[in-house]
């Protein structure tokens, strides 16, 4: 990720919904070094912020419902929350959540887009997202995963503003230039029954010693570590219980 703050239009922040908080806060802190803080008004839900020394970068939460997945959940900044709302559906998408204030923080909503990833819209308040991108153990890429990318491309260049840098083998998504995701087109190889999604890459000092971590700690790999087209060494695995996240080299760009 070239980006090494939180700009307008921009990935922020991400939050992993989880059907089991207490060992998800185990499991981060084994694999990152997180020291994850709960907040203790009822209101907020265990609502828990895990920090690299005194910087966010990570939330955890409980699930709001039943029926909700295992996941990891991206962010982008947006200046009005509303209005980005509104372009969303005036571009194809669909508003799950409507706007809402979360205390002092910010504005929050929840759509997704014409191919049916989900992805969040904060409009930062007090609260600006995470401190820290592209060190060990905080986010540094974010990928969607899709079936429709025509579409998908023509919705976040129109909603967010992007910049689109396709190869051969890989789109890039970039803020006036400054790539901080990718798209991969869901081809075959992908079970029917995954939906699009967006998935967050952490930097780590080391792919293979992370990903071996995560199975130690009772996670298993989907992609084993591997080394892609630009020489980093990436690798996905998911968590005991279920939710899938991404690993890069950090420092390489």
């Amino acid at each position: 990720m070239k980006l090494d703050k939180a700009v307008p239009g921009g990935p922020c922040w991400t939050e992993l919904g989880t059907s089991a908080l207490e060992a998800a806060k185990r499991f981060y802190t084994n694999i990152f070094g997180w020291r994850p803080e709960t907040d203790p008004r009822q209101e907020a839900g265990g609502y828990t912020i895990a920090h690299l020394d005194d910087a966010p970068v990570a939330a955890l939460t409980p699930l709001n419902q039943e029926s909700q997945p295992v996941a990891w959940n991206v962010s982008f900044w947006v200046p009005d929350a509303d209005v980005a709302a509104a372009a969303v559906r005036a571009e194809g998408g669909d508003v799950l959540l409507e706007p809402m204030d979360v205390f002092d923080l910010g504005r929050f909503a929840v759509v997704t887009d014409p191919g049916g990833a989900a992805l969040q819209l904060w409009q930062a308040r007090s609260f600006p997202g995470a401190g820290l991108f592209n060190a060990p153990g905080s986010l540094g890429w974010v990928e969607l995963m899709t079936r429709d990318p025509v579409a998908v491309t023509a919705f976040y260049t129109s909603v967010f503003g992007w910049t689109v840098h396709a190869s051969e083998s890989y789109t890039q998504w970039g803020i006036k230039g400054s790539d901080f995701g990718g798209m991969v087109e869901m081809g075959d190889k992908f079970p029917h029954e995954v939906p699009s999604h967006w998935l967050p890459y952490f930097a780590v000092e080391n792919v293979d010693r992370t990903a071996q971590d995560c199975t130690d700690a009772g996670g298993t790999l989907l992609m084993e570590p591997t080394t892609v087209g630009d020489g980093r060494r990436i690798a996905v695995p998911r968590d005991p219980q279920g939710a899938m996240f991404g690993l890069y080299t950090a420092g390489e760009e």
